[in-house]
């Protein structure tokens, strides 16, 4: 099943405009879906779900929602958050205040179940700490990680990269508690769209576009980020991932952050 697994991937995923490599270390999760696809469908093999691929041509939608993956943590990648509340977050902060703006915006792209949504709102609260407050938009595809968000209750090991102080005071057992839930506000978007609202100081779009998209989409993907953020502005991705060469519009400034131009 795995090798046969991986061979269908390999033919399926461009087809889907992602890309393989992405997927290499996490198929296992991706496999486990289609196959209970293949179960329900009462396919024999992955050879006949490739037939029902090509005979069907609506299932391509169903496979895209099933090459989702669905993996987060709280402040994942502690050095890219160590330098977003060191260096990132207190600029915006005084910026927003020097320009008189009522709060400091915040997308997050592809949010999951809210893990980096909510990692944002409490470093903002117990590390900024500024009167400017963090408006922050959470936006992914999958209305199931959306719902998770929404009820805010997250197993241990996902709190394992929270500074111990930081957990104590933003959880209730695996409840988040509710002020760290006020600045946060979630909805339904397909980052390969335009963006949802213009104007952030903030965009953190990682482990998703530049990792499992392909490299055609990631520019229009990194086109979109830029229009969405303020010039001045951060772009985050994930601690493995860089934006296409040659993408215009953007400053490296430190590993996994970008300054928008």
């Amino acid at each position: 099943m795995k090798t046969d697994c991986v061979g269908f991937l390999q033919w399926a995923l461009p087809q889907l405009q992602l890309r393989w490599p992405g997927f290499r270390r996490v198929h296992r999760q991706v496999c486990r879906k289609i196959d209970r696809r293949r179960v329900a469908l009462a396919l024999a093999d992955l050879v006949a779900y490739r037939r029902h691929l090509e005979a069907t041509p609506d299932e391509w939608v169903v496979l895209d929602s099933l090459c989702r993956v669905t993996i987060s943590r709280f402040a994942r990648d502690r050095a890219v958050w160590n330098d977003l509340v060191a260096h990132v977050l207190p600029r915006l902060a005084d910026e927003a205040r020097a320009a008189g703006r009522a709060t400091v915006r915040a997308w997050s792209a592809g949010c999951g179940a809210g893990e980096e949504p909510y990692s944002l709102a409490i470093a903002w609260q117990l590390a900024i700490a500024s009167p400017v407050p963090l408006d922050v938009l959470a936006t992914d595809l999958d209305e199931h990680q959306l719902g998770r968000a929404a009820v805010a209750s997250y197993p241990i090991g996902t709190l394992r990269e929270l500074p111990d102080a930081w957990r104590r005071a933003a959880f209730d057992a695996e409840q988040l508690r509710p002020q760290f839930r006020a600045g946060v506000r979630f909805a339904r978007h397909d980052v390969r769209t335009p963006p949802p609202e213009h104007a952030f100081d903030l965009v953190a779009c990682r482990n998703l576009a530049f990792t499992y998209l392909a490299d055609p989409v990631q520019r229009q993907v990194a086109s979109h980020l830029h229009a969405a953020l303020r010039p001045g502005g951060a772009l985050v991705v994930g601690i493995h991932e860089q934006l296409p060469d040659a993408c215009p519009g953007f400053t490296p400034a430190r590993r996994a952050i970008y300054i928008a131009t």
